[in-house]
């Protein structure tokens, strides 16, 4: 528990981008309130103030202005923060130093150092991570969300044109458009998107039929979380439920949503992880 105003919070994001999801889903999960800045894809003009050009970004202010990047940064420094508070959040962020790094396409990019660990000392974490085995299983499936279950979200909400039309519909909706950017991020985003998930689809060496890669991804976390277990983190979500419910969280309201409930056995987590939230929240 926080007093009340310690942690003042300011999230810039697209609401429909699996990586914001995750974070919102971390803040409203543990209670923490927040304010939302919806980004305008096009334009960006709301995070002009940031060198660092992708969202999320989480500016903090616990005594002092912060600026957070990456979500699973920003979920493993505030997690860190809510447990110790041996340490300022400043001093916290230190811990995942940013490295410039060059990607398969050739384009410099930044990745965080130690981005799946919280620092604890050690009486922390073994209130935390009774066991070792506990901290590992954690760590390793909020590093398959990012690294595998979010890249299957655009090759499926993009699949054929009609559910890349649905997709960008949503999107505009609820993003931040005027009124001709909007229908012409709809009719031409849809179209491009539409080119760029088959790229996606050959970049990440996924089957002809996309749906297949994403009922295996699925039914692969629910088999991992087991059957003796209402989530992986136990009675309550950990970090990795509330990151594979935060990416697969976007589809709600398309195609591939609805296929995969069908399809998969995802549902029974699914819904548990809703009403845990929302009771949160």
């Amino acid at each position: 528990q926080l007093p009340t105003g310690s942690l003042q919070l300011t999230l810039y994001q697209y609401k429909t981008c699996p990586f914001c999801s995750k974070v919102r889903a971390f803040l409203d999960y543990h209670g923490l309130p927040y304010e939302i800045v919806e980004v305008n894809p096009i334009m960006r003009k709301e995070i002009k103030f940031s060198s660092y050009r992708k969202v999320p970004i989480l500016l903090a202010n616990a005594g002092s202005p912060l600026q957070l990047n990456d979500s699973s940064v920003i979920i493993s420094a505030i997690k860190t923060y809510l447990i110790s508070r041996r340490n300022s959040l400043e001093e916290i962020v230190s811990f995942y130093p940013p490295m410039k790094t060059v990607s398969e396409q050739g384009k410099e990019v930044f990745e965080y150092g130690n981005k799946y660990w919280l620092m604890l000392d050690e009486k922390e974490t073994k209130r935390i991570y009774p066991v070792k085995e506990v901290r590992v299983e954690e760590m390793k499936w909020r590093k398959w969300a990012d690294d595998w279950l979010v890249h299957l979200i655009s090759p499926n909400v993009y699949r054929t044109p009609r559910e890349a039309l649905a997709s960008f519909d949503y999107i505009v909706r609820e993003g931040k458009f005027g009124t001709m950017e909007g229908l012409f991020a709809k009719y031409v985003g849809a179209i491009a998107m539409f080119f760029i998930s088959k790229r996606l689809k050959k970049r990440h060496h996924l089957r002809d039929d996309v749906r297949e890669d994403l009922y295996e991804a699925v039914n692969e976390w629910v088999k991992a979380v087991g059957k003796h277990r209402l989530f992986m983190g136990g009675n309550q979500p950990n970090l990795a439920d509330l990151a594979v419910y935060g990416v697969l969280r976007v589809m709600e309201g398309l195609e591939a949503f609805d296929d995969m409930m069908v399809h998969t056995k995802i549902q029974p987590w699914y819904e548990r992880m809703e009403e845990v939230i929302q009771k949160a929240a």
